[in-house]
């Protein structure tokens, strides 16, 4: 009897337990061979920007080039056709079993759920194995049996539990097959700002150049915009092309190493969140911060519109969201800075940021952006969250102090060749080339905000 994988976000052959349970069950059996898929939802792969439709589709190529082209693409335009596309698949595979990684996002988990009572209503059974996480979301528990709201306690439970060892693929001569009914990857319908390279492969020498590139000055360079401090893994491990065990295996005990280590513990606490609180995929983990006094109207559009296109005359914010649509990905610490401007300056609804994000980002991940986003704008899992409001002048100064990240993005400021590139509005020439003024004045605006934070107090 042969095995059905299903591939869903984890875009790799090694270090996958789900994969590695259908390899051996296989092999248990006379067949050894596997028929494995992927489901190509074609109507929500269509709405998505050009950036992220490039993404998703390079790296299932990536994929299904790893296993030799012996995977099948199907398309499917809801969850119920892609559970009848996997009982069709077990009837040619003659099996009754479907093998597949767990995923915890609401998405996803809908998903599983029509899967399974498919599934089942046909006599088959969808076995999910492993996760995207090197701890599984809901694992990590208070000794009161509770789960976690508070960052660095979950990390210090995490880092015990967290599973450091890498699931090699069984060498068993296992074949992998396609199905009769199986299709091409489909063609992205929208162009991409820039070519992208996705997949295993590159998600691992990404994470050897890493090593050798950053690693080790990691805790002091990761919050500098203009340096290349950073993993850039982040779309590697949304995609599933990479798995954490492979990251977490190789750390040691530096500072630097601790750090990156705490980096993806991040990730994985916000998964659990979401695990625990699904509704704050796009609602308040504080419900309270649903009665703060937000701006709408024509006004609060202009300038949100301001803000997607990185004209609000503020360039550490301007050059972030141009790299967000130049690049599909925006350095963390600017992603922080651009949304404590929204919603401390803007006053908008950090929803309305969280949905710009989830269209253009790339490494776009359910947890990690709705929670990203709620703890900046202060509704979010900490514990003094609010008064926290970021000033792009001092934060451009200290994490791009010679300007290089603004002038890269920002081009009507290439002529201010230093920091001062931050400030255009103290230059006589500062808006030689158009750049745009100021939409709003940040200490004012900032002082707005702490005062609608008061007005809260006395309506909570």
């Amino acid at each position: 009897m042969a095995t059905v994988y299903w591939f869903r976000k984890d875009l790799r052959v090694q270090d996958n337990e789900a994969l590695n349970a259908a390899v051996t069950v296989a092999h248990q059996s006379s067949d050894n061979s596997v028929f494995t898929l992927y489901g190509f939802n074609t109507h929500a792969f269509q709405l998505l920007e050009g950036i992220r439709q490039h993404s998703l589709a390079e790296g299932v190529r990536a994929l299904q080039s790893s296993l030799k082209n012996q995977m099948s693409i199907l398309h499917i335009s809801n969850d119920q056709e892609l559970a009848d596309a996997l009982v069709r698949a077990c009837a040619e595979a003659n099996s009754t079993e479907v093998y597949a990684m767990e995923c915890f996002d609401p998405e996803s988990i809908r998903t599983q759920d029509v899967v399974r009572e498919t599934l089942k209503k046909n006599g088959l059974e969808l076995k999910l194995v492993g996760s995207a996480y090197a701890v599984k979301p809901g694992s990590v528990r208070k000794p009161d049996g509770t789960n976690y709201r508070v960052y660095t306690p979950f990390y210090k439970a995490w880092v015990q539990l967290a599973d450091i060892s890498p699931k090699s693929l069984p060498d068993v001569g296992t074949s992998f097959k396609t199905l009769s009914f199986g299709q091409e990857v489909p063609e992205p319908s929208k162009t991409s700002p820039i070519k992208v390279i996705a997949g295993e492969a590159f998600a691992l020498r990404t994470f050897e150049r890493f090593k050798k590139r950053a690693l080790y000055s990691y805790d002091e360079m990761r919050n500098r915009a203009d340096l290349s401090g950073t993993s850039h893994l982040s779309h590697a491990l949304a995609h599933g092309e990479i798995h954490p065990r492979t990251l977490l295996a190789q750390l040691g005990d530096t500072q630097a190493e601790e750090v990156f280590r705490k980096e993806i513990a991040w990730r994985e606490f916000y998964a659990d969140v979401l695990h625990h609180y699904p509704h704050t995929v796009s609602d308040y983990y504080e419900p309270r911060f649903k009665k703060l006094r937000y701006d709408t109207g024509k006004t609060a559009q202009e300038r949100f519109e301001a803000w997607c296109k990185g004209k609000t005359g503020y360039p550490m914010v301007d050059a972030g969201m141009r790299q967000l649509l130049a690049e599909g990905w925006m350095h963390n610490r600017v992603r922080m800075i651009v949304a404590s401007f929204l919603v401390k300056d803007l006053h908008l609804e950090w929803t309305w940021g969280a949905a710009h994000f989830e269209a253009h980002l790339s490494d776009f991940d359910p947890a990690s952006n709705s929670h990203g986003w709620q703890w900046t704008a202060g509704c979010g899992t900490d514990a003094s969250p609010y008064y926290r409001i970021f000033n792009p002048i001092l934060q451009g100064l200290k994490f791009d102090p010679n300007g290089d990240y603004v002038r890269k993005y920002v081009p009507e400021l290439q002529h201010i060749k230093d920091g001062s590139v931050h400030e255009p509005w103290e230059l006589f020439d500062g808006y030689l080339n158009g750049y745009p003024e100021k939409i709003v004045d940040h200490n004012e605006e900032r002082n707005e905000s702490l005062a609608r934070l008061e007005e809260l107090k006395t309506i909570s």
